[in-house]
């Protein structure tokens, strides 16, 4: 039997925030890319795939190595000329660098964080970032919802590396098999999640990363609450849990 689940520790990039298109797709179109906005989420969809694959192989993840194969994906599959796609691709850079590219947040996902607190889960954010994620959750309406977030180049230490998934675990003052860790990447959030000790829950939004099968899945942050009544630990979590959103 599982150990009952009382933190819930989630990813930000592709699990929380995603790339707006409404910022990316007129960037595609001014370079040629005429069917971009009809292209766009099927290109998202197989980047998202592209990257998984990488961290599968080992790749943990330069940025240069994230934007080659992610955003490198998409600048390809909706067509933009070949000509074009290092200058695209270094446009989009640079705007996420002046304004964060991830702002979309899905339907669905804030009533999902508002209905695990009222179950009486502890929760907070443990990410692979650039400094900018606590600011950038603050700015959508998320870090108030949480009790932290703990950002990769703030503490200096990554995913898959299992220090930071314990840093997580013990702001939220439980045991790492206490805490489940949701993310998109099977190595560095799955990987890393076990070997610290939390239970991982993969994110896959398109049932596409099949090759993995020693972890259970979700499509979306929003199906957090019915997965854990599921799971059966609602009850069992919240004898004796904390108040959430307390530190």
């Amino acid at each position: 039997m599982h150990t009952p689940i009382r933190g819930i520790l989630l990813d930000a990039g592709n699990t929380l925030v995603f790339v707006d298109p409404q910022r990316v797709v007129p960037v595609l179109l001014e370079a040629g890319a005429d069917a971009a906005e009809e292209l766009y989420y099927e290109a998202e969809r197989e980047a998202r795939l592209a990257l998984s694959l990488a961290k599968g192989q080992g790749v943990t993840g330069h940025e240069d190595q994230f934007w080659r194969d992610y955003v490198g994906t998409i600048v390809r599959r909706v067509g933009v000329p070949e000509a074009c796609m290092v200058e695209v691709s270094e446009t989009l850079r640079r705007m996420h660098h002046e304004d964060h590219l991830w702002t979309h947040i899905q339907e669905g996902t804030v009533r999902a964080i508002v209905r695990m607190r009222e179950m009486g889960y502890r929760l907070g954010v443990v990410s692979n970032a650039d400094g900018r994620v606590a600011a950038l959750l603050h700015r959508l309406g998320i870090a108030e919802l949480v009790e932290f977030v703990i950002d990769s180049h703030v503490v200096g230490v990554s995913k898959p590396d299992p220090r930071i998934f314990r840093m997580g675990a013990e702001r939220l003052g439980l045991e790492p098999g206490q805490c489940l860790y949701v993310g998109d990447l099977y190595v560095i959030d799955v990987l890393g999640a076990r070997a610290a000790g939390l239970q991982p829950l993969l994110l896959d939004p398109f049932g596409q990363l099949t090759q993995w099968d020693d972890v259970e899945r979700i499509a979306s942050v929003a199906e957090l609450p019915v997965w854990l009544s599921v799971r059966g630990s609602q009850s069992r979590s919240v004898r004796g849990g904390g108040t959430p959103g307390a530190e």
